[in-house]
């Protein structure tokens, strides 16, 4: 017996990619209206809101509602983040769900780098970065991208050029190829390092 779910979700997906998302809506709406609690089809027609119609107003409404639902629903509070962290309005209620998303997906490296680099360049909370990337790292140290973005937050914001340092060099090490990585460690060894050892200024401030 057929899924009316499934054919739901199939046809408003072939509809959005024929060109035609509005009419994927209709098709969703009108499943919902028999079955309002399937946050599967619901999750759906907020990916084509927000990805083909552009309405993130309608997507971050159908998200709210499968957290309604379902408050442990971990895809929808992803989705919810993305669509929120890109208006600065949004950047308190973003930053509430990427701290419940980093408590629950502890081990999830990638989350905890775009909560990162969230914090640093939208709530300027160098300190939160820095642990967000230490963590990052904890669950996965082999990753250059997170020891390249860590090393700019350090040279950047903290200026804690020694760490930066480090970081910069194991971003190379794990991927040799990573041309900014190693134009950067260039740049700072030049600026910043002399003989291996770090430049002072005068009294032992930095330069």
């Amino acid at each position: 017996m057929p899924d009316p779910a499934y054919e739901a979700i199939t046809k408003a997906k072939n509809q959005a990619r024929s060109g035609n998302p509005e009419g994927a809506e209709v098709t969703l709406e009108a499943y919902l209206r028999t079955d309002p609690h399937n946050n599967k089809v619901r999750m759906v027609l907020a990916q084509i809101l927000s990805n083909d119609i552009k309405d993130r107003r309608g997507a971050l409404m159908q998200l709210d509602i499968i957290l309604d639902i379902d408050p442990d629903d971990l895809d929808a509070r992803r989705a919810l983040v993305t669509i929120l962290k890109v208006e600065p309005k949004n950047r308190k209620e973003a930053n509430g769900h990427y701290a419940e998303l980093v408590m629950r997906c502890p081990n999830d490296a990638d989350l905890m780098n775009s909560y990162a680099i969230f914090l640093k360049n939208q709530m300027l909370d160098f300190k939160g970065s820095a642990e967000m990337y230490e963590k990052a790292l904890a669950a996965d140290p082999e990753r250059s991208d997170i020891h390249y973005n860590y090393a700019i937050l350090l040279v950047k914001e903290i200026k804690d050029f020694v760490s930066a340092k480090r970081h910069l060099e194991e971003a190379v090490r794990i991927d040799p190829k990573n041309k900014e990585a190693g134009t950067a460690l260039e740049r700072l060894i030049k600026k910043k390092f002399r003989d291996g050892t770090e430049r002072k200024g005068l009294f032992g401030r930095r330069k």
